[in-house]
């Protein structure tokens, strides 16, 4: 498990970017539903700016998880009228959370004691 999660981790180029965007979507709608803007939102804001990615990083990835039944999407109208498409946790997802973030830690761990020793 953990060397296919490194593979999908470590590659250079946009499986890099794709492995970490996922993670950061699934681990923001696990705690509650939220509208594509707001994961971007909240993503920027919780890494003081670090992950700052475009509308057209995260819909791509935001549809291709709800094609492979990772999360699902209701849409909702505010108040205001503006219908906006939310975006929450399926049980697969859950489960492929738990997986990479036990192989994020473990990589954050092996890293960080190589990097900062």
């Amino acid at each position: 498990m953990y060397l296919v999660w490194y593979a999908a981790f470590m590659d250079t180029g946009q499986r890099d970017i794709r492995g970490v965007l996922e993670l950061v979507i699934l681990k923001l709608v696990s705690e509650r539903a939220m509208y594509g803007y707001e994961i971007i939102r909240m993503a920027r804001e919780r890494s003081d700016g670090a992950l700052a990615w475009e509308e057209g990083v995260v819909y791509p990835c935001l549809h291709r998880l709800e094609v492979g039944g990772l999360v699902r999407s209701q849409w909702h109208t505010a108040e205001n009228g503006r219908r906006r498409k939310y975006y929450f946790i399926a049980g697969k997802g859950a489960a492929r959370l738990h997986e990479r973030l036990t192989g994020w830690q473990r990589f954050c761990h092996g890293a960080n004691a190589i990097l900062l020793s």
